[in-house]
């Protein structure tokens, strides 16, 4: 296959994409061009240039206001259109909302995009105090939120000997319990387990757990996942809520595989 560093304009399309990416993480409330330059590692000028041009097509939209950036109208059209194969959060809106009903914790879906996660619902709890860490359209690098440590710890030993490597910097941007070691011990404990916990190590003293749902293929693609305050996560409680999210994850699995035939 032809590198991309060799095909003719490879590099602006992958400077573009990965603001359209930095642009949808935003939310609602969308992204001051000084911190989208920063993320994308570009300068200002660079940036607001690409995003003049994505704005010209429609692809992001600029706020009169705050100036913020945010997603354009030709996102919504072009993202309804890949709906029809990609989207499967129609299969999994219940299925959150009942592992949100049955635990009382923040529920989530994501999905696998390359070597992150992006979450695609959020059902909220009846325990009034919540973790916040996670809402949609949020993205995490693979092995970092608990969704995304479920999803590693189940691809082939290969891919994620590969994200390793691509990924260094986990260690430098995520703490020291993302090196490689550590985190490598957190995917075996996944696999054994069945499940991953993430005792606080993105906000302190806001926990997570994730199940891979797989496909058809035996695939994780995706995952559901648990957050709430670290005294809800005790040992006892820990594997009841484990439990119950398994469970939940092994149906949706064999809804998305079903539906799919």
């Amino acid at each position: 296959m032809e590198s991309s560093r060799s095909v003719p304009g490879a590099q602006a399309i992958a400077r573009a994409a990965r603001l359209l990416r930095l642009v949808t993480a935003g939310g609602a409330e969308g992204a001051s061009l000084q911190d989208l330059a920063r993320a994308a590692d570009l300068s200002r000028s660079t940036a607001h240039r690409l995003l003049s041009a994505l704005r010209a097509e429609g692809l992001v939209d600029r706020d009169g206001d705050s100036t913020r950036w945010m997603p354009g109208p030709e996102l919504f059209l072009m993202g309804s259109v890949a709906a029809a194969r990609y989207d499967v959060t129609s299969l999994a809106r219940d299925i959150v909302r009942s592992l949100a009903v049955k635990t009382e914790e923040s529920a989530f879906f994501s999905v696998r995009r390359a070597d992150e996660t992006v979450c695609l619902l959020r059902e909220e709890g009846s325990f009034p105090i919540r973790s916040f860490v996670l809402s949609e359209g949020v993205r995490f690098p693979l092995g970092v939120a608990s969704a995304g440590l479920a999803i590693l710890a189940f691809l082939p030993d290969h891919d994620v000997d590969a994200y390793l490597e691509r990924h260094p910097e986990l260690v430098h941007e995520w703490g020291a319990q993302h090196a490689e070691a550590p985190l490598r011990t957190r995917l075996a404990e996944t696999k054994e387990r069945g499940y991953a916990v993430n005792p606080g190590l993105i906000v302190e003293g806001s926990w997570g757990l994730g199940a891979a749902v797989f496909d058809r293929a035996g695939r994780p693609e995706w995952a559901l996942s648990l957050t709430g305050v670290g005294f809800r996560f005790g040992p006892d409680r820990l594997a009841d809520l484990g439990r119950t999210l398994m469970a939940h994850a092994h149906q949706l699995s064999t809804r998305i595989a079903n539906a799919r035939r």
